[in-house]
């Protein structure tokens, strides 16, 4: 009994349908035979899958960037318009250069830059539009997934005309629903950083679907269009070019070709080279085309991969032993046995995705160091799955279940093997992204397992409504989880419940604190990440920066020095240890702190600065003028260290220097007050008066409640003569802050000056 059934008005091909349905019902089962669910047409099907996969994500459209998009989009300068497009084809996702040592050698230009086609048409870095794209694209895949799962589930065949027959339009409609709302899918769908995943798994799809293109001329499989092959390996390079695991798209079309076009039987094709019989043409091998078309297809994969690989240039990327512990264990035996348990966290992600966190590793899951250790049932479980699902696609008897199980398995683990650890490390122990497309095969699995237990209930409806309240149990789940994708503080507090082992999680937490200004209670969070990993630089770095802020100096110093020599070459500590020396009247230690800095980061402006007003400290006045030059060149939009050269050469009566350093950099930054505010000091001191009265009043809009504006106005108008002005704005600089120094007296003396004028005015 079915929930609910259209007539059979669909069009003229309607016979064609039914006659297809006839031929397969000869020579296998129909899948859809025995499951009661919803018949929709193919157009209304894909309606209801658009619809709900759009309301499963809708409410991350007005979120912010959060966590790896400040990072990915921010502060990638491969997103501005001054940057060379040519530059995306030499760095990775990060904006780094592929053959820097630092570089992650994440390899994805097309996402890159429709990054930044996003940020040309918003204007800026507005992340609705990212968010929106990202919406858009889970709903065209999960619209694909109609036709994928109808092919993956019912086989292909085209009518006579040429058009594809959706022999199971009921499971393809339950397994692209159960696709849609996943909830493992929002860290891709709402996190922008997801979008490489998204536009791999587009053009992954598009890939698959141009392949089976390629049989559509197909008469009993001897004919296929080696055009659509070759376009099928391009879209494949293309969905690599997105993400890494786009590339796994051309084994899986293998795989396709040799179970569906060819229906080879995989066992008997292993028994036959095992006993090296002579009639393996017979087995299906060599027939239709089949080796020439994975030889193709392995041809076209690593032409790709030995262009991918000269762009990276060598070496593997470098990652830490927080970032992936079990890779880093010098027992093979710690190392595969770990690895098999986060496979089947992973497998648990996809069966029960309660549990879901922005970040596993940092002590999240603690290592298996012995096989007395619990969690080895997980991995027993896991395995007695696989093994069962691999015997029965090997063994059965029903060249159907064999199809179905063995394209499962392979949408399952192909996508999956470029995450782990198997060909090289990782940079990561869980990540729910890189489940986006192995959830496919999972969703074949669940659709094929549901189906088999149609065959065999009695109450079908039952069994209907029960998948009916997963798949709304799933939507709700994806509704909360991308809510709590809209902001970081939510996003970072859902992981302590998660991950409360998780060092990271605690970091991102207090870092989010300190952000918004509370301090005190980033300190509980930065010392909790610091006990939980000893080794967490970071955290010691930002704890000591706070510790510095509140002149708790002794800590802030025993921290970051700590920090440093763990990672000797962590350049922020250093020049954050040479501020708390300098800050403690060690000179020459801080000195020599701040020149470890820029050893270890050439180009790092910020440390320039700090070693600037060090030396001007120590009044080695020409040290600190080139100090907070060099900042300005590595940084042109470095305020602080304009400011200062500005000041310190009027200090030390550089007039005509100061105006020159002055106006380069109103030119460079012709909307910032405070530099405005500096040249005018210079100009008044100059006795340009028009001038600086004109840069003082700009600064003065731009900041209307800065009191040393109003009151240093009042002394240009004070020795101007125009002293009725000067008064107004000394008593506005007055009302700004009554303890303003040197203000009350200036106007104390304007008023002595005023009553004597009225004197002699009167006399």
């Amino acid at each position: 009994m079915y929930f609910f059934q259209t007539c059979s008005q669909h069009n003229a091909e309607a016979p064609n349908l039914e006659q297809a349905f006839h031929r397969m019902a000869q020579t296998e089962p129909n899948l859809d035979h025995d499951v009661s669910w919803f018949l929709l047409p193919s157009y209304w099907a894909k309606m209801v899958v658009a619809l709900i996969s759009f309301l499963c994500f809708a409410n991350s459209y007005d979120g912010d960037f959060v966590f790896d998009d400040s990072e990915a989009i921010i502060n990638n300068k491969d997103l501005r318009a001054e940057t060379p497009l040519g530059d995306l084809w030499h760095h990775d996702f990060w904006g780094s250069k592929l053959s820097s040592n630092t570089s992650h050698k994440s390899y994805r230009p097309l996402t890159v830059l429709t990054f930044r086609i996003n940020y040309l048409f918003a204007g800026g870095f507005y992340p609705v539009g990212f968010h929106v794209i990202n919406i858009i694209l889970h709903c065209t895949i999960s619209v694909l997934m109609v036709d994928v799962f109808s092919i993956l589930l019912g086989g292909l065949q085209f009518t006579n005309k040429g058009r594809r027959l959706n022999l199971a339009p009921k499971t393809s409609l339950l397994a692209a629903l159960l696709f849609a709302v996943h909830p493992v899918h929002t860290e891709c769908v709402a996190g922008i950083v997801g979008r490489a995943d998204l536009l791999c798994a587009l053009f992954f799809l598009l890939s698959f679907l141009g392949y089976c293109k390629a049989f559509r001329e197909n008469k009993e499989g001897h004919n296929f269009s080696i055009f659509w092959v070759l376009v099928s390996v391009i879209l494949g390079a293309v969905a690599m070019l997105c993400k890494e695991q786009g590339i796994t798209i051309l084994g899986l079309n293998a795989v396709f070709d040799a179970l569906v076009i060819n229906k080879l039987n995989v066992l008997e094709l292993i028994q036959k080279l095992l006993h090296k019989d002579k009639s393996l043409e017979n087995a299906g091998l060599l027939r239709k085309g089949l080796l020439f078309r994975i030889t193709l297809l392995m041809s076209g994969g690593a032409s790709i991969l030995y262009i991918r690989w000269r762009i990276m240039g060598t070496g593997p990327p470098a990652f830490t032993e927080v970032d992936n512990p079990a890779s880093f264990a010098d027992s093979l035996f710690v190392r595969a046995i770990n690895y098999n348990y986060y496979y089947s966290l992973n497998a648990w992600l996809l069966l029960c995705p309660w549990w879901l966190c922005f970040d596993w590793s940092m002590g999240c899951i603690p290592l298996i160091k012995s096989v007395s250790d619990w969690r080895i049932i997980a991995l027993a479980a896991l395995w007695f799955c696989l093994i069962g699902l691999i015997c029965q696609a090997l063994c059965s008897e029903d060249s159907h279940k064999r199809r179905i199980l063995t394209l499962g398995l392979g949408f399952l683990i192909i996508p999956f093997l470029p995450a782990s650890n198997l060909f090289f490390r990782v940079g990561f122990v869980i990540a729910e992204r890189v489940i986006y497309l192995p959830s496919i095969g999972y969703c074949i699995l669940f659709t094929y397992g549901f189906s088999l237990l149609s065959k065999q209930a009695k109450k079908k409806k039952i069994l209907a409504v029960a998948v009916l309240g997963i798949l709304l149990i799933n939507v709700m789940r994806c509704a909360l989880r991308s809510s709590q994708w809209r902001s970081e503080e939510q996003l970072f507090r859902s992981a302590l419940s998660v991950c409360p082992l998780n060092a990271k999680v605690h970091y991102n937490v207090g870092k989010n604190l300190a952000d918004k200004g509370n301090q005190s209670a980033a300190i509980k969070y930065y010392r909790e990440a610091v006990r939980l990993n000893p080794k967490y630089v970071h955290a010691m770095n930002n704890l000591g920066n706070i510790l510095k802020e509140r002149n708790e100096l002794q800590e802030a110093e025993e921290l970051l020095s700590l920090a440093v020599q763990i990672q000797p070459d962590f350049a922020a500590a250093w020049m954050n240890l040479g501020i708390v020396q300098n800050s403690l009247r060690r000179f020459e230690e801080a000195e020599q702190s701040y020149w470890t800095a820029i050893k270890h980061r050439k180009k790092y402006p910020d440390c320039y600065y700090n070693l600037g007003r060090l030396y001007a400290d120590l009044n080695r006045h020409i040290d600190a003028l080139n100090a907070w030059r060099n900042a300005t060149v590595l940084k042109p939009e470095h305020s602080l260290a304009w400011n200062n050269m500005i000041i310190l050469l009027d200090n030390t009566g550089n007039l005509a220097q100061a105006e020159a350093v002055g106006r380069e950099a109103l030119e460079l930054i012709p909307n910032d007050h405070s530099l405005m505010f500096s040249l005018a000091n210079v100009l008044g001191k100059s006795q340009k008066y028009k001038e600086s009265e004109a840069l003082f009043l700009k600064a003065i809009k731009a900041n209307p409640n800065a009191a040393s504006y109003h009151g240093n106005l009042a002394v240009l108008y004070h020795r101007w003569g125009n002293l009725d002005l000067a008064k107004k704005h000394y008593e506005v600089s007055l009302k700004l802050d009554p303890t303003a120094p040197g203000t009350k007296e200036n106007y104390n003396l304007l008023r002595r000056k005023l009553e004597q004028l009225q004197k002699k005015g009167g006399a």
